[in-house]
Order: C-alpha cells, then sequence, then structure tokens
C-alpha cells in the first residue's frame, strides 16, 4: 500500500489554568506570528495520552519507562519462580547487563538501575524473566543469557505505546524504536498575558480575633483557545507491532486517548478540565500536514463571534487552501464538533460522534494494512 498518514487537528478552549508550567512555575509560552501564546510541551501530552491508555487497553499491551528496569524484572522473575527470590535481583542485573545496558546501584546497598529512562513492554519483561529463570540453573550464567540471545528478547513484540511513542536505549541504539506518532506542541490561536492570583489560607482553628492568614502564596494562570495536533504513521506502526489487530487498536486508542486526555498540572487548583470544541481527523496518503499556519495572524474575538468560531473558520479555510495549492485532497475525513461556531468544519469531513469517528478511522486503517500484507 501507499503511506497512511492519519493528522488529527483539535480546537480546545481552557478556563484559567497553568497545565505545563517552567521551572519558574509560569505557564509555558512561546512565540508564534509575532505574538505570545500560551503553550503546553508535546512531551506533556504524550504522557497525558500514555496514562489514558491504562483505561483503553489491557496492561499486557502497554510498557513500562523506567530506571529502575532491574527491579521490575526482578519481580517477575520472583513472580513466576518464588524458589529465585533471594537471587532475583542479581539474575535480573545480569540479564539486563547481557541485553548490553550498563546498570550502576545509585547508593550503597541499593538496587541497581539504568542510568535513563528504559521503555520495556510487558512481553519482553515477561521474556527476560523467563531466560533469566532459565539461565539461573546454568553453571555460567552469563554464558546462558548470552546463548538465550536476550537482547533479541528486548527487540520484539513491543507494545502499543512502545509503537507508538518510539524508544531510545543510549547504549545499544540498535534496539531503538522509530516512533510512528508526532505530537506538536499545543500554542494557543490568540495573543495571551500570564496573569497572578493572589490567595490566602485561613487556619481553621484560629480564634475570632486572629483575622491574619495562616498562608498566602500566588499561582500563575492563562485562559486559551489551544490548537492541537498530532499525525501517526501507519506503515511505520504496523511495521513496529506487525499485526493488523494491533495496528488498528493502537490508532483507536491513541485518537480516543489524545482527544479526551490533559496534562495534570495545577487540575486540583484550576478543576480545568474540557473537552475540545472541535475534532477533524484526515487520513492522507502523502505527508502529514500540520496547519498551525491558519493561527499565524492571531485570532481576535468581536462583538459578534468569540474565537471558537474564528479559529474554526480560519482552520477550515487552511485546509482548503492547502487542498487546493498543493493537490492535497485527503483520503477520508471525519468532524466531531460542539455548537453552531464549528457547522463550517463540515466541510473538511463528514460529521460523525467522537464514538463513530473511532470506529471509522479503525476500519480505514484495518483495511490499508490489510491491503499493505
Amino acid at each position: 500500500m501507499s503511506r497512511t498518514m492519519i493528522d488529527i487537528h483539535v480546537l480546545q478552549t481552557v478556563p484559567p489554568s497553568n497545565l505545563n508550567r517552567d521551572d519558574t512555575g509560569s505557564p509555558k509560552t512561546a512565540t508564534y506570528g509575532g505574538v505570545r501564546r500560551s503553550r503546553v510541551s508535546s512531551q506533556a501530552w504524550k504522557r497525558s495520552t500514555r496514562v489514558d491508555f491504562d483505561s483503553r487497553l489491557d496492561r499486557s499491551e502497554l510498557g513500562t519507562r523506567t530506571k529502575r528496569v532491574v527491579e521490575l524484572l526482578a519481580e517477575e522473575i520472583t513472580t513466576r519462580a518464588p524458589e529465585l527470590g533471594s537471587r532475583a535481583t542479581e539474575l535480573a542485573t545480569e540479564t539486563i547487563k547481557a541485553v548490553g545496558i550498563e546498570v550502576k546501584a545509585p547508593e550503597k546497598e541499593a538496587t541497581p538501575q539504568s542510568g535513563y529512562l528504559l521503555f520495556l513492554s510487558r512481553r519482553q519483561i515477561q521474556n527476560l524473566a523467563g531466560a533469566a529463570i532459565e539461565a539461573a540453573e546454568a553453571d555460567d550464567v552469563k554464558k546462558a543469557l548470552k546463548e538465550a540471545k536476550v537482547k533479541d528478547l528486548a527487540d520484539r513484540e513491543h507494545s502499543v505505546d512502545i509503537a507508538l511513542f518510539g524508544r531510545m536505549v543510549a547504549d545499544q541504539a540498535d534496539i531503538n524504536v522509530d516512533a510512528a506518532a508526532q505530537v506538536a506542541h499545543a500554542i494557543s490561536v490568540h495573543p495571551v498575558e500570564t496573569e497572578f492570583d493572589y490567595y490566602t489560607a485561613v487556619d481553621d482553628r484560629n480564634e475570632d480575633h486572629e483575622t491574619g492568614a495562616g498562608m498566602i502564596g500566588t499561582v500563575e494562570f492563562n485562559s486559551s483557545t489551544l490548537y492541537r495536533y498530532a499525525t501517526i504513521d501507519v506503515n511505520r506502526l504496523a511495521d513496529n507491532l506487525g499485526d493488523t489487530t494491533a495496528v488498528r487498536r493502537a490508532v483507536e486508542a491513541f485518537l480516543e486517548s489524545f482527544v479526551r486526555s490533559m496534562p495534570s498540572g495545577k487540575q486540583n487548583t484550576f478543576a480545568n478540565r474540557t473537552l475540545p470544541e472541535a475534532v477533524v481527523v484526515l487520513a492522507r496518503d502523502s505527508q502529514p500536514i500540520n496547519l498551525v499556519g491558519a493561527f499565524e495572524n492571531p485570532v481576535r474575538e468581536s462583538e459578534h463571534s468569540g474565537r471558537v468560531k474564528r479559529a474554526a473558520d480560519a482552520l477550515r479555510e487552511e485546509a482548503l487552501e492547502v487542498q487546493r495549492a498543493y493537490g492535497e485532497q485527503p483520503l477520508d475525513g471525519w468532524v466531531t464538533r460542539v455548537g453552531d461556531d464549528t457547522a463550517n468544519l463540515e466541510e473538511l469531513g463528514s460529521n460523525v460522534s467522537l464514538t463513530e469517528m473511532v470506529t471509522q478511522l479503525g476500519e480505514l486503517v484495518g483495511t490499508r494494512v490489510e491491503e499493505r500484507s
């Protein structure tokens, strides 16, 4: 099959909030189109998407990203072979070293850790634990692990999240996994100014004559209408997972989790969870196309229309202009939207619910992958 790319465009309004803060506690920003915008990093939204996978996929389909990989593997060895409990950490350490990854204890008598976050699927942990258990009976454990080709075990049966978001192994670049999904930094479609909330907290045990605050502070925040964009390379995803059913489940889970998730920064303070005003999904066979150019001129509200309507109109015009200028006719398109302000987006695809969008996209992906095989 030719390439299959899935572009996901989202317009989402968030009230006063601090979704993703910098090292000083301020909401992240970026300059685009000559004005300062609110920004949420791609890392923050990918993390939220991955966390949301827990509610949509079985744990066996997901991975764990941790420096404490020896501890993780030792627990699996102990679970499967309780009689090796006293040797589990030693066996796990030798196994990870046999993969080619350096581990060392961060402090005396602590369990060794890798020097960086290591992403392993559930199946890879199980397979490595199996190899360690078999090697435990050998006279030369290191030789037995080498003969078991544990490095190969760490490089097959990737989980959905590894296949989508990729994996970098600094010590063994040949078992890196190229990410099939890319996520852009979300930016506001309009200029923003950071504001400050001065707050006080009252001591519940104060007497009536004690009028002072028990605590004072400030929290920085802004509010914005965000343009969010992500894209999935279905061909690369199929190469990473090697199974049509798994590819379809991965795309469906990514779409729903990316749309519904939100970074957790200061949520207890602002209760800022919203759902998007509009989601536009375009399937392409050429290349991914980020439509952020629609907002190079910042959107301004007027007496007659708010930012959402103007942003929706700008997104539609940009998509149609790209289509006209470059002949970029999508294979198919779907729109999930709320309210009259986003009505014009229906020119870009079928107006469906999110559930219908997920199902119909999954069917298209399944068909395209089958045609390729």
